[in-house]
This record gives C-alpha cells, structure tokens and sequence, in this order.
C-alpha cells in the first residue's frame, strides 16, 4: 500500500513569464503524474467490503461496524462485539468462581450486577428426582451434626425351669475323703443323708448398658475449599 506523492507542481508554472521552458506543460510530466497516481490507487482498499493483506492496522479512534453476537466468519471484531460476547457466555442467574480475586465481577468484566452468593455453602446439582435438589437455589443440611446420648437395653432368651439336687456331706460315710466316692456315698448308694432338689423357675435376663454419645454438635464437613462465588443478578 502506497500513497500518492505528486512529482510536477503545475501550479507553479502559471506565475513564469511567456516563452520560459519550464511554463510548458509536458506530456512526460502528466503521464509521471497518471503513474503515480494509478499506483496508488490500485494498492489501496476499497471502501467497501476491502480484503486485507499483511498486518492491517486500525486508525486510532476508528469507529468500526459491530457485528451480531453469532457471527463467525473472518468479519473484523469491535470491542462493543467482544463485550456482547462476554455477556452471552455469562448471562442474568450466572455463577462466576475465582479461587484468589475478591473484586466484584461487575468491576473485573465491565458489566452486569453481581452480588456474592453461596457463602459456606458447596452447590450441588438439580435433581427433579430428589426432593432435596428439585428447586433452584434450595438449601439445607447442616455443618454440624448432634449426637444425643442414649442408652441400649437388651432381652436375653427366657431359661428353661430346672432343679438342683441338694445333700450334706457324710464324715462318716468311710469314704476316706475321696469327694468322688463321697458324692456316690451321698446321693448315689443311700449313704449319708438323703439327696433332695430345689426348683428354680425359668426367667428373662434384661438390663440396660452404659450411656453413649454427648448430646452437644459434631463437625460433619464434606472435604471442601474456599473461593469466591458471585451471582449475576440484572
């Protein structure tokens, strides 16, 4: 691309005098002049619809034409373009995450309202099958969980009625000692005194064991980390 610099200033030769060489306006003159200028006209775009080569360069403050938001062809993009772009990808009802800048995302993108959203809360997906998740923005659990203090009891199997035989011990049974033979001697050979039983009715062992748990809060935290959470709201 070119400019056109003009070679011959014929303004000047109108102030020389009759019958100066130089007042003559020469063919070579013009046809250098038409050169010039032909050659600047052909490396230069055309005003409408130009195709650009090299490195094109818009002139500062130039004021260029916005496309629509879905265009994807080659067309050039204003900044009124990139900015409706943005908005698309970030419509009313967005959340915007960052883990380490709390400047609001109204200040750091130029546009919308934004107010801070989900503090001490992790999102969870919409679920029309759990009545827990079915609504947008619905809340609930806790972060910390309380464990009462109780107690168990617990029934044993019922015993069966039986009895205990019951007899003295017979010094002079002449058992010599032998506890073997004396229990014999007892109960078993008529020895000694009479064997005799004791009836004992059947019944349900039952108690209650020691109190457990602390009727005060637990921490029930699902693994997690902090950032900031934002809410595009107009």
């Amino acid at each position: 691309m070119s400019n056109y610099t003009q070679s011959t200033n014929f303004a000047t030769k109108d102030a020389l005098s009759s019958g100066d060489p130089l007042k003559i306006v020469k063919g070579t003159e013009i046809n250098t002049e038409f050169v010039n200028i032909s050659v600047a006209i052909a490396t230069k775009a055309d005003l409408a619809s130009p195709t650009f080569t090299g490195t094109p360069s818009l002139p500062t403050g130039t004021i260029g034409v916005t496309q629509s938001s879905l265009n994807s062809s080659t067309a050039l993009a204003t900044t009124a373009f990139v900015q409706a772009a943005f908005q698309i990808l970030h419509p009313v009802g967005s959340i915007y995450i960052n883990a380490t800048n709390s400047t609001n995302p109204g200040t750091l993108l130029g546009f919308g309202t934004w107010t801070a959203f989900g503090a001490g809360r992790v999102p969870v997906g919409f679920d029309s099958t759990n009545a827990l998740f079915d609504t947008a923005e619905e809340t609930g659990g806790s972060a910390n969980a309380t464990l009462p203090s109780h107690t168990h009891t617990f029934t044993g199997t019922a015993l069966a009625s039986h009895t205990h035989q019951i007899g003295s011990r017979d010094s002079t049974a002449n058992d010599g000692g032998n506890p073997a033979q004396e229990f014999v001697n007892d109960f078993g050979s008529g020895n000694g005194t009479a064997a005799t039983t004791s009836s004992v009715s059947g019944g349900t062992p039952a108690g209650t064991n020691s109190t457990e748990g602390a009727s005060a809060t637990n921490a029930n935290y699902q693994p997690y980390i902090t950032v900031y959470m934002w809410k595009r709201t107009a």
